[in-house]
């Protein structure tokens, strides 16, 4: 089964775009992941190239190996198929170590000691601070840097606006979309809990696979602009992208992995063919590209 893909978006795949699937093991892969893949997967054949499968298990918390079993088994089972190489994130969290050391020793980065109650307080009230390392008194930021709290690390923002001009992101769905830089607050790069974040981890993992189009669901066109910083900062190269729309539940409402009805997974259990399967997926209330 290939996808109503239009003609004006596969024109614009070039010949060798490397492409990747990143699902997260956090649960199971609902009919919204299976129209990712297989929109991936479409793109990567456009391209020539094998579609790359990254597992983003860095959140150790909530990522089990039953849900990255089944990652497996689903996409088996779909008959989507991937490049012999797997990548997993959690492998990798020492090149985010390195670009937050850098990022740091370049001032634009900064640790963030604040709990999220305090940070709820503080931002909730009548400051002057532009940054939350401001928002405690001289000796608050000692004491907590002098203990064994891991920080957080948000982006200077007010010191990385006088670096970047002109971002831009291209994508084979929504154009060319321009980046302005005063909108974006210090957003946070590394939590303290894992010592990196998605958006760190995604654009590093990326440049090191050599994906030159991102396709992914466009839930996640907001994070383009700090993923985008973070490239320019880091010196990685710019991918392009594909955002595409995402398919709607009879409700209208995207899928979530709490549907536990619509994973892959239950459907099969419930003797779903792979046909049933993208037939229904087909069926549902959709915005296809």
């Amino acid at each position: 089964m290939t996808l109503a893909i239009t003609s004006s978006i596969l024109k614009q795949v070039k010949s060798g775009d490397i492409t990747r699937f990143a699902p997260s093991p956090s649960g199971y892969l609902h009919l919204g992941h299976c129209y990712s893949a297989m929109f991936t997967h479409q793109i990567a054949a456009a391209s020539g190239q094998a579609m790359l499968l990254r597992i983003d298990d860095i959140d150790s918390t909530r990522c089990k190996p039953h849900f990255e079993d089944a990652i497996f088994s689903d996409l088996g089972f779909l008959g989507i198929t991937y490049a012999e190489q797997i990548r997993y994130q959690s492998q990798h969290l020492d090149a985010s170590q390195a670009a937050i050391t850098y990022l740091h020793d370049q001032d634009m980065i900064y640790p963030c000691y604040l709990s999220r109650r305090e940070l709820s307080d503080l931002l909730s009230a009548p400051h002057l601070a532009t940054n939350t390392d401001q928002m405690l008194t001289p000796k608050q930021l000692e004491d907590r840097e002098n203990s064994d709290m891991e920080p957080a690390w948000r982006l200077r923002m007010d010191h990385i606006r006088q670096h970047l001009h002109g971002l831009t992101a291209h994508d084979l769905i929504h154009g060319e979309r321009y980046i302005d830089v005063n909108t974006i607050p210090d957003e946070v790069i590394a939590r303290r809990d894992i010592g990196s974040s998605y958006m760190l981890s995604t654009v590093l993992d990326d440049h090191a696979t050599g994906v030159t189009l991102v396709t992914r669901g466009d839930d996640l066109l907001n994070v383009v602009p700090v993923q985008r910083i973070l490239q320019e900062l880091l010196g990685l190269k710019q991918p392009r992208y594909a955002h595409h729309k995402l398919i709607l539940n009879a409700e209208g409402e995207r899928f979530a992995k709490r549907n536990n009805d619509l994973g892959i997974h239950h459907l099969r259990q419930q003797g779903m063919s792979k046909d049933d399967i993208l037939h229904l997926m087909t069926k549902c209330r959709d915005n296809l590209p």
